[in-house]
């Protein structure tokens, strides 16, 4: 059986990203400090701003090789991750967190090179009051996921796949970064060929 890391284990999330139109990936989540690559299936979650009782509901059903993909709309006020869960999620083998809002314990995360992408680091704890949805579409940084969807992550940022397109992005990633291979070769080598400019400047 084909897995997340079969196909894209080797590829930039940029690259995926020019694969699927520039139009797919984060903008605004940046990764904390020690985060390592990241590639593994979507377990998505709808967490109420500044409640993370759905994250350790989630907890119970995540299987090794998933990612926690947390839409909380965006808000800071409070972190919905931290040193607890992320213990609790590497017991799981559970990859790493996506999380559209704020994480705390910075420290522990860059420590342990456990990877989460947050919009933000506040040290104000959450609530535990719900409401959430778990295995739900989401919406992360303007990108729509579905459950089982593919997460690709590094220090540019995530992308992501869905699952049906997750073998022709690959593919097509794949063909991309042999590309860019050849072109960096030629600089080095200075044989690079500027010549597919003419015509964009001519438009001009």
């Amino acid at each position: 059986m084909t897995t997340p890391q079969d196909l894209f284990s080797g590829l930039a999330s940029s690259i995926v990203g020019d694969c699927m139109d520039r139009l797919a990936g984060t903008h605004t989540l940046r990764p904390l400090p020690g985060t390592q690559g990241l590639i593994g299936r979507a377990l998505t979650v709808k967490a109420a701003p500044g409640d993370n009782l759905y994250i350790h509901a989630a907890l119970r059903q995540a299987q090794p090789g998933d990612v926690l993909v947390v839409d909380a709309a965006g808000n800071i006020e409070r972190a919905l991750v931290g040193e607890i869960l992320m213990s609790l999620a590497r017991a799981k083998g559970v990859l790493g967190f996506v999380v559209d809002g704020a994480a705390r314990d910075i420290d522990a995360f860059e420590q342990a090179g456990y990877p989460c992408y947050a919009r933000g680091i506040t040290l104000r704890g959450p609530y535990k009051n719900g409401p959430g949805a778990i295995n739900v579409a989401v919406s992360i940084d303007g990108n729509v996921v579905q459950p089982g969807d593919i997460v690709v992550g590094d220090g540019d940022g995530v992308v992501f796949v869905p699952a049906a397109q997750a073998q022709a992005v690959a593919a097509a990633a794949r063909a991309h970064l042999e590309r860019e291979q050849k072109m960096l070769a030629d600089i080095a080598a200075g044989t690079y060929d500027d010549s597919w400019l003419n015509p964009l400047l001519d438009q001009r």
